[in-house]
């Protein structure tokens, strides 16, 4: 098992940045795959993003893309989350979530597939 918390959350002003950090203890894998994912208050969990931490291949939602950008630090277990560009709509508390078993298919966007998650940090933007 892998023990994931999150950190970095606050609240931003619209076309700001923020990034938030996933920090990854226990039994640590090369194959394991970190996801992104974000939930708004009503609303289904939504994939942001992942990365494969044997090659640091990423992967984003069309929501996203263009504007978040995932990274990792291997000698800190950290996967960073940078949000640049951010819109009222990206308020949401953000999850990461990993999985040992997707990295033969690269990633998942569905929350069902990672068996390990953070507790959430919360991010606010505001118009």
């Amino acid at each position: 098992q892998v023990q994931l918390v999150e950190s970095g959350g606050g609240l931003v002003q619209a076309g700001g940045s923020l990034r938030v950090s996933c920090a990854a203890s226990g039994h640590l894998f090369t194959n394991y795959v970190m996801g992104w994912f974000r939930q708004a208050p009503g609303k289904e969990r939504e994939f942001v993003g992942a990365i494969a931490w044997h090659d640091g291949k990423t992967y984003y939602s069309d929501t996203v893309k263009g504007r978040f950008t995932i990274s990792r630090d291997n000698a800190k277990n950290t996967v960073y989350l940078q949000m640049n560009s951010l819109k009222p709509e990206d308020t949401a508390v953000y999850l990461c979530a990993a999985d040992i078993r997707l990295w033969r298919k690269g990633y998942s966007s569905l929350p069902r597939e990672y068996h390990s998650w953070g507790q959430g940090t919360q991010v606010t933007v505001s118009s």
